[in-house]
């Protein structure tokens, strides 16, 4: 069974100063190509290959999805549609990608795992 992978694009661009805050959707874009190699290569702890799905959500809504990683517009909250995915993957490894300690108590509750930004992140 292929772990679950779930990113918080916004809390893992927005944890580099680089620009990200004037062009949000060329940043996720940017994150969401950086991820397809960890589709197949798998992050440590996680052999591969991965299910990995990218939540985003505000000016980032959008963003389409590539081969190995599927894209996610959340229509409200991006935390909220993470908490339900990782709800979801109840009874298959699942891993969410945030710094955001209220989101990972949340998913924590379904029993997903969690790892901070420098997980995908040079």
């Amino acid at each position: 069974m292929r772990t679950l992978v779930v990113v918080d694009a916004a809390n893992v661009v927005g944890s580099v100063p680089d620009g990200w805050w004037r062009d949000r959707r060329g940043a996720a874009e940017r994150l969401r190509d950086s991820l397809v190699a960890y589709a197949e290569d798998g992050l440590p702890e996680h052999p591969g290959p991965l299910e990995i799905v990218l939540v985003v959500e505000g000016a980032a809504r959008g963003v389409e999805s590539v081969p190995g990683v599927r894209v996610e517009s959340a229509p409200g909250s991006g935390d909220d549609l993470i908490a339900e995915l990782a709800a979801q993957a109840a009874g298959r490894p699942c891993l969410v990608v945030t710094a955001d300690r209220e989101l990972r108590h949340r998913v924590g509750e379904s029993g997903a795992r969690c790892a901070g930004p420098r997980t995908v992140r040079p």
